[in-house]
């Protein structure tokens, strides 16, 4: 039974014995208690005031002398008007980091044969561009949730589903056709989906000049933009592709080859992976059948052009189209034959689509569909939505170029990192090899870090000079003490102390000592709640604020140079249990931390 628990248990028995009270658990509120009071927990004594018939404070010091006389585990009270503060013993705290320092996994809960399976889309890029830093914060939390849900205890498959077919991806298509002269990744030297995109880049250029051409010879800018040569070859082209032209086909494998190659790369420097890719090319089929099943069924409808449609408005929506006249299909068709694929190839409990909360109406018309359709699971699917992320320019826009490349965005943050790190003597003593290990794991790891510490359905801000800092709630602070905590085992371990365990549970700790202990036997809960609610920031913060606790501890004790030998091997438990706390809790979040720095 936890602490928590056991002082639910012990406030109930409290107030039933001197109040007559069956309080239920619910009613027994406890929190920690907050820095400017002495005490570890607070239990709340404003539901008791009526059956004690007597102020907050009379009933709190009551409970409060019931609780030290009848449980060892409380050492000492006292009463701040409503509020009971605790304070716990310390023999309880040495005898908590003794379990947390022998536990394998601390914190974390594996997997059996028993488990349920969740199924964690993310990603989702379109190969007709290079993935940004819009990808990013999909790619880092689709990531850092898939880890934390294994961590909970479910089986996790990571997904992705690769946008690569329709209008957009013509466009490039088209303009490396009219524009490219046999351009490759290897005559040009540009990984493959960064020539790829520069194509949309370029169609979106000539599409441009064409319009106006046509509004200055007097159409309106809607009649412009439909009647343009360039945009009625991309969609020729995009009927082609549907009808299995296989000059067309041959343009779209060779130039969606370069793109995966390039996507590769991307996703291995950012450390995220999947265990199951699906396609679009390979699910739109799928989706269209399902579409023409639910006309049959009447559950949708065609109308005179031949377009098939959804009437949501009896569900509080409008109409949703499903397929087009000429019988191509859109994103929704393809998202419905990617659920029924899915579901036919695994025993999915939960599914979790990382998309942003630009496709919250998406998502809310799918669950509709696939109930529509006759898919239990449809009404069950989890649109996981989080806030756009922005630069301190503002927004960005692949058609005109001005998206920041996530490649170029990942060797600017281990070129700062290298910068910075040598500035402020990091990397001294450290071999060749070594330095490039830290400016790749401190680089990727401000980038990472500044991320996902930000509320993930907030909208957010990146600045790369902020997420650097070798101090504050960053990346790399946390990193250095990881590193600095290391270096103190290391010389530990030098002189021959023996920390494998702790030898004297009757020690006289301090205050921040036991509360330091008291944060770590936090992790548990909060590895518990960051998967009750999908956000990695939980797990981020958690770990910046032991940081910042552990920093403060390191500054006003001693620990080598302690001269009590029991009270040097608790510290150095401590630290070491600290270290490991933080190494799973940023393994969570994808981020690595350095053995030295």
């Amino acid at each position: 039974m936890n602490l928590e628990s056991i002082l639910v248990a012990a406030v109930s028995e409290a107030v039933k014995t001197l109040y007559g009270f069956d309080a239920e658990a619910n009613q027994i509120q406890l929190q920690k208690t907050k820095k400017e009071f002495d005490g570890d927990l607070t239990v709340v004594i404003f539901p008791f005031v009526k059956a004690a018939r007597k102020s907050p404070e009379q009933a709190g010091q009551e409970i409060g002398e019931f609780l030290k006389k009848s449980n060892p585990l409380i050492s000492g009270f006292n009463v701040i008007k409503g509020f009971l503060n605790l304070n716990i013993s310390k023999s309880y705290w040495l005898k908590t980091l003794a379990e947390i320092h022998a536990a394998e996994s601390f914190g974390i809960i594996f997997a059996d044969e028993n488990s349920k399976l969740m199924m964690i889309e993310y990603s989702s890029p379109n190969t007709n561009k290079p993935l940004h830093l819009g990808h990013i914060r999909n790619n880092l939390l689709g990531h850092s949730i898939a880890e934390i849900q294994q961590a909970n205890g479910w089986k996790v498959v990571k997904t992705n589903i690769v946008n690569d077919r329709g209008i957009h991806i013509c466009k490039s298509m088209l303009a490396w056709k009219l524009f490219g002269n046999g351009e490759t990744p290897e005559s040009s030297g540009l990984k493959g989906d960064h020539l790829v995109g520069k194509y949309y880049v370029i169609f979106d250029k000539h599409y441009k000049a064409e319009i106006k051409e046509l509004m200055e010879n007097g159409m309106t800018e809607e009649e412009a933009k439909k009647s343009a040569s360039l945009i009625l070859e991309a969609q020729k082209m995009l009927l082609a592709w549907e009808n299995n032209d296989a000059e067309v086909r041959q343009l779209w494998e060779m130039m969606n080859g370069w793109v995966y190659a390039g996507f590769d790369k991307t996703y291995n420097q950012l450390g995220v992976s999947f265990d199951k890719i699906y396609y679009e090319s390979q699910t739109y089929l799928e989706g269209k059948s399902e579409v023409e099943r639910g006309e049959a069924m009447k559950a949708f409808y065609r109308r005179e052009d031949g377009s098939v449609w959804a009437d949501l408005t009896g569900d509080g929506l409008d109409e949703k189209l499903l397929l087009r006249a000429d019988g191509t299909s859109v994103y929704m068709t393809q998202d419905i034959g990617t659920a029924k694929l899915r579901y036919n190839d695994y025993p999915i409990n939960k599914m979790v689509y990382v998309v942003g909360n630009e496709q919250n109406y998406h998502f809310q018309v799918l669950s509709i569909l696939l109930d529509k359709l006759g898919f239990e699971w449809g009404k069950s699917l989890v649109h996981f939505s989080y806030g756009m992320v922005e630069l301190p320019e503002g927004k960005m826009k692949s058609r005109e170029g001005t998206v920041v490349d996530a490649d170029d965005l990942m060797e600017e943050m281990i070129e700062t990192a290298r910068e910075t790190s040598q500035e402020l003597g990091k990397l001294d003593n450290c071999t060749s090899e070594e330095i490039e290990a830290i400016v790749r794991m401190v680089g990727l790891g401000s980038l990472k870090y500044f991320i996902l510490k930000v509320d993930p359905r907030k909208n957010m801000t990146f600045n790369p000079k902020e997420s650097i800092d070798f101090n504050g709630n960053t990346g790399p602070f946390i990193q250095y003490t990881h590193a600095r905590i290391k270096s103190v085992l290391r010389k530990a371990t030098e002189q021959k102390i023996d920390f494998s365990s702790l030898n004297n549970n009757e020690l006289d700790i301090s205050e921040k000592e036991s509360s330091l202990v008291q944060l770590l036997n936090e992790f548990p809960s909060v590895v518990r709640l960051a998967g009750e609610e999908f956000s990695p920031a939980l797990i981020a913060n958690y770990i910046y604020e032991l940081v910042k606790e552990y920093n403060q501890f390191y500054h006003d004790f001693t620990i080598l140079k302690e001269e009590n030998p029991d009270l040097k091997q608790f510290r150095l438990v401590l630290s070491e249990s600290v270290a490991s706390v933080i190494k799973t809790g940023m393994g969570l979040l994808g981020i690595d931390v350095p053995e030295r720095m």
